[in-house]
């Protein structure tokens, strides 16, 4: 039996394959495959051949799915695109990524009005939109039955820009180029995650989809015959009362949700029926250890830490039981090998930091970037995606925080996660970003950007909680030597925290 929707649809045509989780619209297997063969004909008549790329700026709407489908079976490349970035930001990346078209809704319309004025050529088509431009009129105009040379598309995502322009990760060329091959995220969903095979799964996605996750482990579920219901926008009670309106067995979240769970009033987290859910997977940044052992007293054992990124280099995956013997760790390899080597290069004993190494057979490369690429590599042919951590005696990994994150403070070495997972365990703080901003005497000074759970707590005396909440975890060194108090941080949907914006801002004001 063929693992793939395109099996699922003749077998099982009327199960749900998308249900939106706050709208409640659906889409069956037989509805989204006849939508995928449409997209794919569409793609072809538009001139996206087999290996060309098309951008995609929308929200999490159920048209995301028929494009990420219908790409598969025309061998072409989905450009998802950040709903947060600028114009010139995005009219850089399709014209980086060479994209014949853009597909958006009408969310963006303000946005993609200053991308056609850079790249007038472009074809755009509006899902909900009208006209001409009407993704729905078009792929109506195209047959639902499949064309005749089918074959895998790829996903080629822009990494989010922590330093410098945002850089495609150009993945490896799928080993078999059959529509209906397995992919190696199948065989971790099952081995790593014990997802079920038969159908049953009901997998719960609060993220945007234009990230690797959701795409990833979306598409996944799909090929297990799996329901995915997608979450608009992630809300703390929202995503509670999905798991159990919907009876949701699996799910996947980033340490950022599982923080703001804990923040909601006691009676409100206790109100839903959460029995049906089996597998809580989490990833995409290290999870504060307090937070993390929280939830799994309220969730149960359930919830699985893994470590990949979208590079797809390598994996490494932890239980809950084996995480509560080994504390903070992300655990053993599960795909790749993992290496720990120092600034020469030299594979490091265990307990020592260094930046972590995946050696593995498949490789991505940086699109149009051979440098970035050549800065990945080891010279043994391993890559790194630039976190810093070490191994324990069992081979469990443990993230220490990005290399591009250290904070070189009178010479020291400071890694901000440690003191930003400390900050978010604080009753008053929402969320909190660690950065190192210049200063004339020590290079680089601390600098605490916090979200106050409510901004009146803001001001002199809640710093002085801070600090002497702080004070009995931090060497001196590493105390922060400015606190700053905000209504909001610039982070990603995903989690993912625009670190550069606040450098940057900081930057400015030192040079001022």
């Amino acid at each position: 039996m063929s693992m793939h929707p395109i099996a699922h649809a003749a077998n099982r045509p009327d199960h749900p394959a998308v249900i939106m989780a706050g709208s409640g619209e659906q889409m069956s297997f037989k509805q989204m495959d006849e939508a995928a063969n449409r997209f794919a004909h569409l793609l072809r008549d538009a001139g996206v051949g087999a290996n060309e790329a098309f951008a995609v700026l929308l929200e999490n709407r159920i048209e995301f799915f028929t494009l990420i489908w219908g790409s598969q079976r025309a061998g072409a490349m989905l450009v998802p695109i950040s709903t947060r970035l600028t114009a010139p930001e995005i009219a850089y990346i399709i014209r980086d990524a060479g994209a014949k078209m853009l597909i958006t809704s009408p969310s963006y319309a303000d946005v993609v009005e200053d991308v056609r004025a850079e790249l007038p050529e472009l074809r755009v088509l509006v899902a909900g939109g009208e006209g001409n431009e009407s993704f729905a009129a078009a792929l109506d105009a195209q047959p639902s039955e499949p064309f005749a040379d089918q074959s895998a598309g790829m996903v080629m995502l822009y990494s989010s820009g922590t330093t410098g322009r945002p850089k495609g990760i150009r993945p490896a060329p799928p080993s078999d180029p059959d529509v209906q091959a397995a992919v190696p995220l199948m065989g971790l969903a099952i081995m790593g995650a014990g997802m079920p095979t038969d159908g049953s799964m009901v997998y719960l996605s609060p993220a945007p989809l234009y990230h690797a996750a959701p795409i990833g482990w979306s598409s996944t579920v799909h090929r297990l015959g799996g329901t995915v219901v997608q979450m608009e926008k992630f809300e703390p009670e929202a995503a509670l009362a999905a798991i159990e309106q919907y009876g949701v067995t699996d799910s996947q979240w980033v340490p950022t949700h599982f923080v703001r769970f804990l923040k909601l009033d006691p009676e409100i987290r206790s109100r839903y029926d959460l029995s049906s859910h089996q597998r809580a997977l989490h990833a995409a940044a290290p999870c504060p250890i307090p937070i993390k052992r929280e939830m799994i007293e309220w969730w149960g054992p359930i919830i699985n830490e893994y470590y990949a990124g979208s590079e797809g280099i390598g994996m490494t995956l932890v239980k809950a039981e084996d995480w509560l013997t080994h504390e903070g760790s992300v655990g053993p390899a599960i795909y790749g090998k993992v290496h720990i080597c120092g600034p020469d290069g030299e594979e490091l004993p265990a307990g020592q930091d260094g930046l972590i190494y995946f050696e593995n057979d498949l490789l991505p490369t940086y699109h149009n970037d051979p440098d970035k690429t050549r800065e990945a590599m080891h010279p043994k042919g391993w890559m790194t995606l630039g976190d810093i951590g070490h191994v324990d005696e069992d081979g469990f990994l443990y993230l220490t925080d990005r290399k591009s994150h250290m904070i070189i403070s009178g010479g020291v070495n400071i890694y901000p996660q440690e003191i930003e997972n400390l900050l978010v365990t604080h009753d008053k703080v929402m969320d909190a970003a660690v950065i190192g901003a210049p200063c004339p005497d020590l290079g680089e000074k601390v600098v605490a950007v916090v979200q106050p759970m409510d901004m009146n707590d803001a001001g002199d005396a809640f710093e002085a909680e801070l600090r002497d909440f702080l004070a009995p975890s931090l060497s001196r060194v590493k105390m922060p030597k400015l606190f700053d108090f905000r209504p909001d941080l610039p982070r990603e949907a995903n989690g993912k925290l625009y670190k550069r914006e606040l450098r940057d801002e900081f930057a400015a004001k030192a040079e001022a």
